[in-house]
């Protein structure tokens, strides 16, 4: 059985296509056949999604075909903005069962699939329907990266919330420590996170990027 992870962000810009990348790298490091997908990308007029581009950067690999014939990156959007209106300005709707299937395709040939979400766990994908459906629907366990920037535990804190009502597990919290514009906030935020997640998910694993190779 593969093991298969949604990566999740508390918000935007929060590091998630660097930390999905690290995580990869990680496994291929410890021989696990492991591959990175972004389901849904905006923002992006090439061919290929940027956050996949980076990704393979990160990895030190080349494209895969499953790149190529777009399992990893099955929608692609020119416009920066929420999925749903980005493919609203393309005059398209997203497909779930596609992501769904997509996901599927890559867990027959992988050990490991990490899912790059696109933004925030309750981005909407369609006007009706946001990724937490598709989390919920799928089942899979959430790893949700946090950040040092100021505000960053409410996002945190609410995104747990919600997760624990919805019933999504989440197997770590990762805590990108960049942009670390204050060591001070940074640092008291992170023993804050942990001391949280000790007490309120003792299952969860809650460490800085710089020790991601615990995670998975």
């Amino acid at each position: 059985m593969s093991q298969i992870y949604i990566i999740c962000g508390i918000d935007t810009d929060c590091g998630k296509t660097f930390i999905t990348g690290l995580l990869a790298k990680q496994c291929i490091n410890k021989g696990k056949q492991c591959i990175t997908q972004k389901l849904v990308q905006t923002g992006c007029s090439g061919t290929i999604a940027d956050d996949i581009l980076e990704h393979r950067r990160i990895m030190q690999i080349p494209l895969l075909s499953e790149d190529y014939n777009h399992n990893t990156n099955p929608y692609i959007f020119k416009f920066p903005a929420s999925p749903h209106l980005a493919a609203e300005l393309e005059s398209t709707t997203i497909d779930i069962t596609k992501l769904h299937e997509s996901i599927q395709n890559l867990s027959n040939k992988y050990e490991i699939v990490l899912c790059e979400a696109a933004g925030g766990i309750c981005v909407p994908l369609t006007p009706t329907y946001l990724f937490s459906d598709f989390i919920q629907e799928c089942g899979y366990p959430i790893i949700l990266v946090s950040s040092s920037k100021l505000g960053s535990i409410n996002h945190t804190l609410l995104s747990i919330e919600f997760c624990k009502r919805h019933n999504i597990t989440i197997h770590a919290i990762i805590y990108n420590i960049f942009p670390d514009t204050d060591p001070k906030i940074s640092e008291s935020s992170f023993s804050f996170l942990k001391i949280y997640c000790k007490t309120y998910l003792p299952t969860t694993l809650c460490v800085k990027h710089c020790n991601i190779d615990r995670v998975l």
